[in-house]
């Protein structure tokens, strides 16, 4: 069983190129590579400046372009070294790029707020453009807003929390830390998809149980600290009331700009936010699909470990999401940087990274075809594992 601090140099897994993974460690190019998270943006802000079709562009390079070099390059099953742990875990520059991203967002959204504002987006590239929004917002904007919520500075939950904000779903905060990683991989857990539940049974499941476990984690909270439910130290009121706030300001302040009510601004918010924590959900589907833990002869669970996520060391997509595909080692170790998560290989592997597993999902005779034949080869694998 591989351990905190088991960084072991594993084989190339998968890998048609493996010689560029080799030379983009030797060279230190993955501290770089976490960049390519910003091109999404980019992209966004290119398919607005040429405009016409070039709006669908963000999509097609997330769900067609991403897969194709997930597939050249293959994965990457390479841990770090123990001797370089350490200091790769404390260097600011990953944590500085996760804070930057709050900002990058916050223009972006405000950017967009103006575009609809301003009529400037023919309705035909109207989908291309919420789309490639909500890519910005949810593809990547909550995966950083996760990677910061889970960090014991003050300073990263507040940004995580920012993030979350801007796409309706602050009380994801609360659910994922306190729920989420409590129950996972159990039938306890609304976020754990079950075998042979399609894609969209789950998201209603998830939303909404969610939503419902988030209340009563916050609920649970005042009574131990003897504090009333219906009061400003109710996190979940808060959550409730500042995405409408923002929203409420920015639909305000771009109204009183033009001097009529710029209806285009709460429409355009909503209909990203529904996309972005949409995308957030099948994420949740694809990583704990029909994995669940046993319970023990006193009626308690095993231990979450690296068996109870799936996982995908996909080079390309994980450099996009932060290392999030490194799932299984973040379910084992919470608290761990993007940077240092590890391999485990005894952790049940995808097929490919996440941008392909979205598009499957959302087909669910061929999700169960491809998934559940893996699904029931780690139900007999796991036995190898008695890890209590």
């Amino acid at each position: 069983m591989a351990g905190n601090r088991n960084f072991s140099k594993a084989k190339l897994l998968n890998s048609r190129f493996s010689f560029i993974s080799c030379l983009y460690y030797m060279n230190k190019l993955k501290k770089i590579g976490f960049l390519l998270a910003f091109l999404v943006p980019i992209l966004w802000c290119l398919g607005v400046w040429l405009g016409g079709f070039w709006h669908y562009f963000t999509p097609i390079f997330v769900f067609i372009l991403i897969p194709i070099l997930d597939y050249l390059i293959g994965a990457d099953a390479q841990n770090i070294s123990d001797d370089v742990f350490d200091s790769l875990n404390k260097d600011q520059y990953f944590k500085y790029l996760t804070l930057l991203w709050v900002f990058v967002q916050l223009g972006i959204l405000v950017y967009a707020f103006y575009l609809v504002a301003a009529n400037a987006i023919a309705a035909i590239y109207l989908p291309g453009f919420v789309l490639g929004l909500a890519l910005v917002t949810g593809g990547i904007g909550i995966t950083v807003g996760h990677e910061l919520g889970h960090k014991s500075n003050k300073l990263e939950r507040f940004a995580g929390q920012v993030l979350y904000m801007m796409v309706f779903y602050m009380h994801f905060h609360i659910e994922h830390n306190r729920g989420h990683h409590v129950r996972v991989a159990t039938l306890e857990d609304p976020a754990t998809s079950r075998k042979s539940e399609t894609f969209y049974q789950f998201w209603f499941r998830s939303v909404v149980g969610g939503w419902q476990s988030a209340w009563e984690l916050e609920k649970a909270r005042l009574q131990k600290a003897n504090l009333k439910t219906w009061s400003g130290a109710n996190m979940m009121i808060w959550y409730s009331i500042l995405p409408l706030l923002f929203v409420g300001f920015a639909t305000l302040g771009f109204s009183l700009w033009l001097g009529e009510f710029i209806w285009q601004i709460p429409v355009l918010f909503f209909a990203q936010s529904i996309l972005a924590f949409s995308l957030l959900e099948q994420v949740n589907y694809i990583e704990h699909y029909g994995i669940l833990r046993r319970r023990k002869e006193n009626g308690r669970y095993e231990r979450v470990n690296p068996l109870h996520s799936w996982n995908a060391n996909h080079l390309i997509s994980n450099l996009f999401l932060f290392h999030l595909q490194r799932h299984s080692d973040h379910h084992t170790y919470a608290n761990k940087r993007y940077q240092v998560l590890a391999h485990h290989d005894e952790s049940p592997q995808l097929p490919s990274g996440y941008p392909a597993m979205i598009l499957l999902c959302l087909v669910p005779s061929w999700w169960f075809r491809k998934m559940n034949p893996l699904l029931e080869r780690w139900e007999k694998t796991r036995e190898e594992y008695k890890i209590l």
